[in-house]
């Protein structure tokens, strides 16, 4: 193990050397606040490196850009927020359907429309699981520290690589902005995975058979295997299909794929949740906020607890529902008027109270606001 020192980094940056150290060798973009330093350090470490970066006319384009790169074999990446995550949402269910890997960060800022571009907000939850239009998995992180950026984005390319699909990075204003000394670990030692592969000659190939894993060992375009790719629902081998027990099957494995590794998808953080009774579930920025509020809590004698959900989606059903166990109430902090707490409320059924936190002015949740309210429950 080499000897890291610490370095002091802003989110975005540490987002770039995440994706750097996960192999991101495409970046397509265009430059949008507050994502743009994410596609500043790209232009200048990936041409450098003998890798391509390519400002693009619009964001649009840029998906389309890096599905192609993913489809060839790049590790692809491209970043946005607030519009241009809009306007990416057809190209991000053609990622889908087309079972192409590929990265995209959205940094959230207030909306809808052009909203407040430089203020903080959480309301891009609900669009990253059903933006694009018709049924469709996803895969969905929130960073809430600079190192969580860094960590989260290795695990983003991972997700995108194993699983052949779309992952969406979900940052906001205030994470990417901020500054904070890490130590970022050597590439050596970052765990990449790599997709698979197929292993019969190309006469063989069948690109969208499946085996146990359901995930299909699809060839690189050029590498010499041939397959037709489409938007369209499609058999196996490529081509556009309504027959319908093509079509159900299809739609079934598509889902399968990732239902089956929820275990594996699901990631929290826990703080004193053995001995609370007042529980705090947040994400992003509001989870900084919560965790200050739960040391202060603590000093002042409330039995208060945080999970902090660093996966959205799939929503991590496990972990949500053992942590409402035995609770007096559960608070849910958002930058929006409430869209993971209805998550919260499906997955807790009646069971406690769950109460929310919720601000639309581009500002903050405190921890005192937090206090506030936990001690009116209380």
């Amino acid at each position: 193990m080499i000897k890291r020192q610490a370095r002091l980094l802003q989110g975005n940056e540490a987002i770039v050397h995440g994706a750097l150290a996960a192999g991101c060798n495409f970046f397509a973009g265009y430059p949008i606040t507050p994502s743009s330093e994410i596609m500043e350090l790209m232009s200048r470490e990936l041409p450098v490196r003998g890798d391509v970066f390519i400002q693009m006319e619009d964001e649009i384009a840029s998906l389309g850009a890096c599905i192609g790169a993913g489809l060839a074999g790049r590790k692809a990446m491209t970043a946005t927020s607030g519009p241009g995550f809009s306007l990416m949402q057809e190209n991000f269910g053609y990622a889908c359907m087309a079972e192409t890997p590929v990265v995209v960060v959205n940094v959230m800022r207030a909306g809808p429309s052009t909203g407040m571009p430089t203020n903080v907000a959480q309301g891009d939850v609900q669009q990253a699981r059903w933006g694009t239009h018709g049924d469709h998995p996803c895969i969905a992180l929130c960073p809430s520290t600079v190192a969580e950026c860094y960590e989260l984005t290795v695990v983003a390319f991972n997700h995108a690589e194993r699983f052949r699909t779309p992952v969406v990075l979900l940052s906001d204003e205030m994470v990417a902005h901020t500054r904070e000394k890490v130590v970022l670990p050597h590439p050596e030692d970052v765990e990449v995975i790599d997709r698979r592969r197929p292993t019969v000659p190309p006469d063989w190939y069948v690109p969208y058979k499946t085996d146990g894993s359901l995930i299909p060992r699809l060839a690189d375009l050029g590498e010499g295997y041939r397959y037709h790719v489409t938007g369209l629902t499609h058999d196996e081998r490529g081509f556009p299909t309504r027959r319908l027990d093509e079509v159900q099957q299809f739609y079934t494995r598509l889902f399968a794929k990732i239902s089956r590794q929820f275990h594996y998808l699901e990631n929290v953080k826990d703080y004193y949740l053995d001995d609370c009774e007042l529980l705090i579930i947040a994400y992003g920025c509001s989870a900084r906020s919560a965790r200050a509020a739960v040391r202060l809590g603590r000093e002042r004698g409330l039995k208060v607890g945080l999970l902090q959900l660093l996966s959205l989606w799939p929503f991590p059903r496990r972990p949500v529902s053992e942590a409402l166990n035995g609770k007096i109430a559960v608070l849910v902090p958002e930058l929006n008027l409430g869209q993971l707490r209805r998550e919260v409320l499906r997955v807790n059924d009646g069971r406690t109270a769950v109460i929310g936190l919720n601000k639309l002015d581009g500002t903050m949740i405190t921890p005192e606001e937090i206090l506030t309210r936990l001690r009116v429950i209380k």
